[in-house]
């Protein structure tokens, strides 16, 4: 794989990033790829190692050897075919995935690994720009068919798949737009809102209906899904977030960091502004939370230019090498991450606790905390106590499990000790009725998601399948045994 020998000569080579004060400025992609010259030398890099663990280190298994080895070849159209082969989306995985691949690269046991992430986004990139990426509707139906509900990347994953298979696919989303998260969640300085819908549009051309502004369980109850579909993949996500039980919590200012973002993502697309908006301009901000949902929030409040911007984090500063005796290859290492959203600047805090919130006419004005030791016990570090201006306290403190009141408790699903839907194999315990994503592992990544949403997608192919060959017709008569 690659050119023999290249990884000895070739030094890796990042992506391009816009310039930090020009960025902020704006809501445009901060990143920037590579001179084709420059990738074709990244894919070279490739060594013909014996096990690729790669693999082991992508949740997708994506055939990472085979196209770093075609673009290095110049081969882009092949490359494409193989990135597709196990990828639904790579245009989202090359912008958002924190590329667990790379760190399981061999090349990273005691050197950079390959850039295989930027090369990855090139290839789907030029895709599009080539006119490669068309819709392939299936080329006959089944006359089965499959409610999704939730169309994030496992939702949209899980479609997809279903679609190719032959059946018959129905998207539900709360929201007004298709995306789930992509669409929501992720600011559009990380991915354009354009390439979201450009992959929309085309799931929408090879078949598959979008019902948007439907939250399923309420604006449609569990029995009118089990009348109208065969089979149901909830793939809602982990929505339920994870509260900060202090004093002052009630205060006009403090927020989930989702409703933000939310707001925020609106406001680039458009949208008119909420009577109540919540902004950061010209205030100081507070963001408990310090993984990536906090880098986000970070990125929009630096766009908004605040007085300042404060990132708290419970646990402790992680190593900044691979800690073998903790994370050794090829695991993912738990180190110390800069987010480009930290680049920006603001500062960055670890073990802190956050105990107080203080307001002055019913709005956020101060927070209370100290400092921490390590876990399990967290103990106070004594005359650590601190104060400090918050006029906008953000909670990105992650994701509890799915929302249980309307669809899981009208489908009657079993649900595992952290609330999530308990499916071995994706099957719930509901016959028919099938969990993919967030939904169903907790709280976890992009790539994680559109692995999920394939092989949910295959454990129903496996259910319609049966009822074909049993003569079985609909969830509901199942359910009904």
């Amino acid at each position: 794989m690659g050119e023999l020998g290249a990884f000895l000569k070739i030094a890796r080579q990042n992506g391009l990033k816009r310039p930090v004060p020009e960025r902020v400025n704006d809501f445009r992609e901060y990143q920037q790829r590579l001179p084709v010259a420059d990738i074709r030398a990244q894919g070279a890099r490739c060594m013909a190692c014996g096990v690729p663990f790669c693999h082991q280190g992508c949740p997708l298994g994506n055939l990472i050897p085979d196209w770093n080895d075609l673009v290095y070849r110049d081969r882009w159209r092949e490359a494409i075919d193989a990135l597709h082969a196990t990828n639904n989306f790579p245009e989202f995985t090359g912008r958002i995935c924190p590329a667990p691949c790379e760190p399981a690269c061999v090349l990273a046991i005691n050197d950079d690994p390959v850039t295989i992430k930027e090369i990855e986004v090139s290839i789907i990139d030029r895709a599009f720009a080539e006119g490669w990426v068309v819709p392939r509707p299936p080329s006959a139906r089944t006359g089965r068919t499959a409610a999704v509900i939730g169309s994030g990347p496992a939702g949209l994953a899980a479609a997809a798949e279903l679609n190719k298979f032959g059946h018959s696919v129905t998207v539900f989303e709360r929201n007004d737009r298709v995306g789930g998260l992509l669409r929501y969640g992720v600011p559009d300085f990380k991915l354009d809102k354009a390439v979201v819908q450009r992959r929309v549009d085309i799931l929408a051309a090879e078949g598959i209906e979008f019902e948007t502004g439907v939250d399923v369980g309420r604006d449609i109850s569990a029995d009118d899904l089990r009348e109208r579909f065969d089979a149901i993949v909830i793939a809602t996500g982990s929505t339920v977030p994870r509260d900060l039980p202090v004093p002052g919590r009630e205060l006009d200012g403090v927020h989930f960091a989702m409703d933000y973002l939310e707001q925020r993502n609106r406001f680039v697309a458009g949208d008119a502004a909420p009577e109540r908006p919540i902004s950061a301009a010209g205030k100081h901000v507070v963001i408990i939370g310090g993984g990536d949902t906090g880098a986000d929030c970070l990125g929009n409040s630096h766009r908004e230019h605040p007085a300042s911007v404060t990132q708290f984090e419970l646990m402790p500063e992680p190593p900044h090498e691979r800690p073998d005796a903790l994370t050794p290859w090829p695991a993912w290492p738990l180190i110390y991450r800069t987010a480009p959203a930290h680049e920006e600047g603001g500062e960055r805090r670890f073990a802190v606790m956050s105990t107080e919130l203080v307001g002055r006419d019913g709005r956020v004005a101060e927070l209370h905390g100290h400092e921490v030791g390590p876990p399990p016990d967290f103990a106070r570090r004594e005359g650590s106590e601190f104060k400090l201006p918050a006029e906008l306290v953000l909670l990105a403190m992650g994701f509890l499990h799915p929302r249980q009141v309307g669809l899981l408790q009208q489908l009657g699903v079993e649900l595992d000790d952290r609330g999530n839907v308990r499916a071995d194999n994706h099957a719930s315990s509901v016959p028919g009725v099938f969990a993919a994503g967030d939904a169903r592992r907790g709280q976890s990544l992009i790539v994680w998601a559109i692995a999920e949403g394939r092989q949910a997608a295959r454990a129903a192919d496996r259910h319609l399948t049966a009822l074909d060959q049993h003569g079985e017709d609909r969830v509901g008569a199942l359910l009904s045994r």
